[in-house]
């Protein structure tokens, strides 16, 4: 059974969000520390995973970014234990991203590189443009996070905008095409029968992945990259790889 969730422009997002928090802590499928201000973990990660990884586009894809959160590490040990090199976000950018080579690290450590920690410990610091540049030729695929996407491909996010910006930075850069095939892994309850409040910063995804089914999206067109105009200064000031980018001038 789909959610009522109130909410129709973006001033409702948070309203929203919200909504989702309450119903998977209340229903008893989030898993802890709990679904708020944060995207949930939930009970049937592992089997949404799976159907994202069941997708032809995951199949043929030599390397993946996929967010750092709780409910993807299922994905991102996937990724690896398949041979695909892993691009991870830092927390917040700050870092920027990690690259974890599965050739270079012992198999039976996968499980403990596929958490934030051992990223860390085990993947390949990329902070810089030209450490990119030089270590990623070409991101095929994507999975994101989401606290609730629908049928369409809107998806929102936990409302900090990170997933938005990594997707910008790597098309910026050349590292992935507009229309690279994005998944979100989700519990049923999340998938809403609604259009979402969206900003022009939004990028829409093509598959939702959940625990009992995999749902094509008739998603609308995605950002050409980063829109300067809408980026706040704290971004800026947090994230030096935007910083980077700023000075040099953008699209590469």
């Amino acid at each position: 059974m789909s959610l009522e969730c109130q909410g129709s422009d973006k001033s409702d997002k948070k309203a929203i969000r919200e909504c989702v928090w309450k119903a998977l802590e209340e229903r008893g499928v989030a898993l802890p520390p709990g679904p708020w201000g944060r995207i949930p973990n939930f009970r049937g990660a592992e089997r949404a995973a799976q159907r994202i990884i069941g997708l032809e586009g995951w199949r043929r894809a030599r390397v993946v970014k996929v967010n750092p959160d709780s409910p993807q590490r299922p994905v991102r040990l996937a990724a690896l234990l398949e041979g695909k090199k892993l691009l991870m976000p830092t927390p917040r950018l700050r870092r920027g991203f990690l690259l974890l080579d599965p050739d270079s690290i012992p198999r039976q450590l996968f499980p403990q590189a596929s958490t934030i920690k051992g990223a860390f410990k085990y993947g390949v610091l990329l902070d810089t443009i030209d450490k990119l540049l030089r270590r990623v030729d070409r991101v095929d695929f994507i999975v994101e996070g989401s606290v609730a996407v629908n049928r369409w491909g809107e998806r929102l996010g936990k409302g900090e905008g990170y997933g938005e910006l990594e997707y910008a930075i790597l098309v910026e850069l050349g590292l992935i095409e507009r229309d690279v095939g994005i998944a979100t892994s989700v519990h049923d309850l999340q998938l809403l029968e609604r259009r979402l409040p969206q900003d022009p910063y939004d990028v829409p995804v093509d598959w939702v992945a959940t625990p009992s089914r995999v749902v094509e999206c008739r998603r609308g067109e995605r950002p050409p990259g980063i829109l300067w105009d809408l980026l706040g200064e704290e971004k800026l000031r947090e994230i030096p790889l935007l910083r980077e980018l700023r000075v040099a001038g953008g699209r590469r």
